[in-house]
């Protein structure tokens, strides 16, 4: 109808300028013709969308060179070292992070402390953590950049479109709506931290689990997030893959959560330091995982007992999972992917077992953005608001 042509212009305009993008983002440098060939456009309407993209200091010049494309040198188009840029934080059990990534998706700020934050006060938590942001948004600010967003990625479950934390049982937190303690102007985005981990690997890791793949977060407790068609499954209320708390001994250890033999007080970081003889008490939680590591690699037989029990029950939790969604790959992330080598063959022994369908299981692998999988992917998450929808971002210009 004619009424809504205007609104279908302005959508497909919209749509336009985010492909124009996120092909630089992603591929650049480029040239007008390389921008076009990439996605389909002829070169006079990319260049139309880069001119707004130029005014909008959204996109730069770079001058003539050649940018993957045939015939003579175009000018070379290419994010800027300036603009906006994506805020992101993790709330650990035993850490706070936060960094800022620019639309090329590079780290160009960042703050860390370490602290135990089971049974803690969230208001003290969550003031640290603010100053951290301002700390950030102060380096961002000084290298020309300007935050889109914040979203901050925690230990637990987190109501579906709220800013609230409703359940935390390694933290042991009551509900807490983190909007009044990081009071600002910018968008605020608050989500489970396997969530913004599985996010982190569709844009950052491994190639073969870039459509369907199941990512587990293995950290002091154990988070999963389930990618399938290239979309994060969130599940009615926003609470879909609470992987740790799957019984795999349901007449077993006690758990937090209330249940009893769930996943992460078998293969939780905690649990598999303490089974190894390095339990609280004897350093950091960090440290003791490396001295895990260096006793599994010289051969020590408690290490690696721990570490093929907790490979056996991920086996056992992901096997349901693996016959119910029939993933391309399985990601192991966080802090235990470091001990990938060891945990892998006894959670393919048990998918082997277990597993309904004929032929292979799915690939298995460790994570390839490292321990910083949700705070990359809490950023990236902001990035990729501003790359979807340019112009909403657009620094104000003269």
């Amino acid at each position: 109808m004619p009424a809504s042509a205007p609104n279908s212009q302005q959508e497909m305009r919209r749509r336009n300028l985010s492909r124009v993008l996120h092909a630089v983002a992603e591929e650049g440098p480029l040239s007008r013709a390389g921008a076009a060939a990439r996605i389909g456009l002829t070169r006079a309407a990319v260049s139309t969308l880069v001119e707004e993209l130029l005014r909008g200091g959204l996109l730069v010049e770079l001058g003539p060179g050649r940018t993957g494309g045939v015939g003579r040198p175009g000018h070379a188009l290419d994010v800027g070292e300036r603009g906006p840029c994506g805020l992101g934080a993790d709330i650990g059990v035993d850490r706070l992070a936060v960094c800022a990534l620019d639309l090329r998706g590079r780290v160009r700020a960042r703050a860390e402390v370490e602290g135990d934050h089971r049974d803690s006060d969230p208001d003290h938590v969550l003031a640290r953590l603010s100053g951290l942001v301002d700390q950030v948004v102060q380096e961002a600010s000084g290298a020309g950049l300007t935050p889109a967003g914040l979203a901050v990625a925690v230990p637990g479950l987190v109501g579906l479109d709220t800013t609230s934390v409703v359940r935390t049982p390694n933290l042991r937190w009551p509900v807490t709506d983190l909007r009044p303690h990081l009071q600002r102007t910018l968008p605020l985005t608050v989500g489970n931290e396997a969530d913004f981990g599985a996010l982190a690997e569709l844009r950052l890791g491994h190639d073969v689990a870039q459509d369907d793949f199941v990512h587990v977060s293995a950290r002091i407790g154990i988070g999963g997030a389930v990618v399938l068609g290239g979309a994060l499954l969130r599940g009615s209320r926003g609470f879909a893959g609470e992987l740790g708390h799957i019984p795999v001994h349901p007449d077993g250890r006690a758990c937090g959560c209330g249940g009893r033999g769930c996943l992460e007080r078998y293969a939780g970081e905690e649990a598999v330091l303490s089974a190894a003889g390095l339990p609280a008490g004897t350093g950091s939680t960090r440290s003791r995982t490396a001295v895990l590591r260096r006793r599994a690699a010289d051969g020590d037989p408690a290490a690696l007992r721990a570490l093929r029990g907790a490979g056996r029950a991920l086996g056992i939790a992901l096997a349901g999972t693996v016959n119910l969604l029939d993933p391309r790959a399985v990601v192991l992330g966080g802090e235990l992917a470091v001990l990938g080598r060891f945990l892998l063959p006894p959670l393919a022994e048990e998918l082997e077992r277990r597993q309904a369908a004929p032929g292979p299981v799915p690939r298995l692998l460790v994570s390839a953005v490292g321990t910083d999988g949700p705070l990359l992917g809490a950023a990236g998450s902001v990035v990729g608001a501003v790359l979807d929808d340019p112009m909403a971002y657009a620094p104000r210009t003269a």
